[in-house]
């Protein structure tokens, strides 16, 4: 069993691929905008349905993904892991059930450059008519892009702070600064962020500053135990609300999601389902075909198909792309086989 405690985000720093998993239902049409969230939450999950590419970089796993659908295409984002560290890689399908064979573009190859680069979060900033792609690369980074589709498009990464901010670094213990995540209302930008030490951040700069002018963070949420809020956070908007999705870890050891509402991007959360019993999602309420592959529903996004800053979903018929691993891995964090699948949402709207 591997510790769970460890760093779960890409410390700076050849797995055998299971057969790809196949999806039921491909189809891209929206589902209706359901904009009142549930208390509750049902999934069913695929099988893995991306696996790294067995090559000379002999890479642990792909992990962390950033997933919209744009122009006919889903594009996948992800973090890059083996034990000598990290980059990023991306990659385009129409269908889920090609993922695996899918072209892909290692983006250390291209403007971003090698180095620490991890857990990349992708949109469209609309009034711009720009893509950013957020990472972290021991800072908050970001890259621009002016077409998605172009891998050598990315521009070299930018920091949106000097170094770390000193209430993170007051607060971190033995953490991590990880997982940086950007949304949108109509005024403010907001960063959000996680110290792996039960701890939400969040700042912001003006929607017309972007990505300038970032301010110093603030803790949005907190908890003593450091497993009940630990990273990964994602925030949408959903109707006139918001809601709020961070990782934890359970008693078990697996990793799971608990989830909050929020009537403002920057006012206070309420749980919404946020136990292990009642989670987001995790093993309690995540059924799979056969034996579970995984135990443990980490790190991953809601499939967006409104692609822009304002990370607008709806609530209804959700699909969420989310890493697991097998629960006979073993071996150091960074070389855990960590592959992708996905979430369909099956409680009713």
């Amino acid at each position: 069993m591997y510790l769970t405690e460890w760093y779960s985000q890409c410390i700076p720093g050849q797995a055998t691929n299971p057969p790809a998993s196949t999806v039921s239902s491909t189809s891209t049409a929206p589902n209706p905008v359901e904009t009142t969230l549930p208390s509750s939450f049902t999934w069913s999950s695929s099988g893995i349905l991306i696996s790294p590419r067995v090559d000379s970089r002999n890479l642990s796993a792909w992990k962390d993904p950033s997933i919209v659908f744009y122009n006919g295409k889903y594009h996948v984002f992800a973090s890059t892991a083996h034990d000598a560290g990290y980059n990023l890689v991306y990659l385009s399908f129409t269908d889920f059930n090609e993922a695996d064979a899918a072209p892909f573009y290692y983006l250390d190859q291209t403007p971003i450059g090698s180095g620490y680069r991890a857990a990349p979060q992708v949109f469209l900033m609309a009034p711009q008519n720009k893509w950013y792609l957020i990472f972290q690369n021991g800072n908050a980074a970001y890259s621009t892009n002016s077409d998605i589709s172009n891998p050598n498009g990315w521009t070299p990464p930018k920091n949106f702070y000097s170094g770390t901010p000193s209430i993170i670094t007051n607060n971190i213990g033995s953490g991590f600064w990880v997982d940086m995540w950007v949304i949108c209302d109509s005024s403010n930008c907001h960063l959000f962020s996680s110290d792996d030490n039960g701890h939400l951040y969040r700042s912001q700069t003006s929607v017309s500053n972007f990505p300038a002018g970032m301010s110093e963070p603030v803790i949005a949420l907190q908890d003593s135990n450091s497993h009940n809020l630990f990273e990964a956070s994602n925030v949408y908007k959903v109707g006139d609300g918001f809601l709020l999705v961070v990782e934890c870890i359970g008693s078990n050891g697996h990793r799971y999601f608990r989830s909050w509402s929020g009537a403002s991007l920057s006012g206070s959360w309420t749980p919404l389902a946020a136990s292990q019993t009642n989670p987001f999602a995790g093993s309690a309420n995540v059924a799979f075909s056969g034996t579970p592959w995984t135990m443990d529903i980490s790190h991953g996004e809601v499939v967006r198909t409104n692609v822009d800053q304002t990370m607008s979903i709806s609530a209804c018929g959700m699909r969420y792309l989310y890493q697991g691993v097998s629960p006979t891995a073993s071996g150091s964090y960074n070389s855990l086989p960590w592959r992708l699948a996905l979430l369909t949402q099956t409680s009713p709207c």
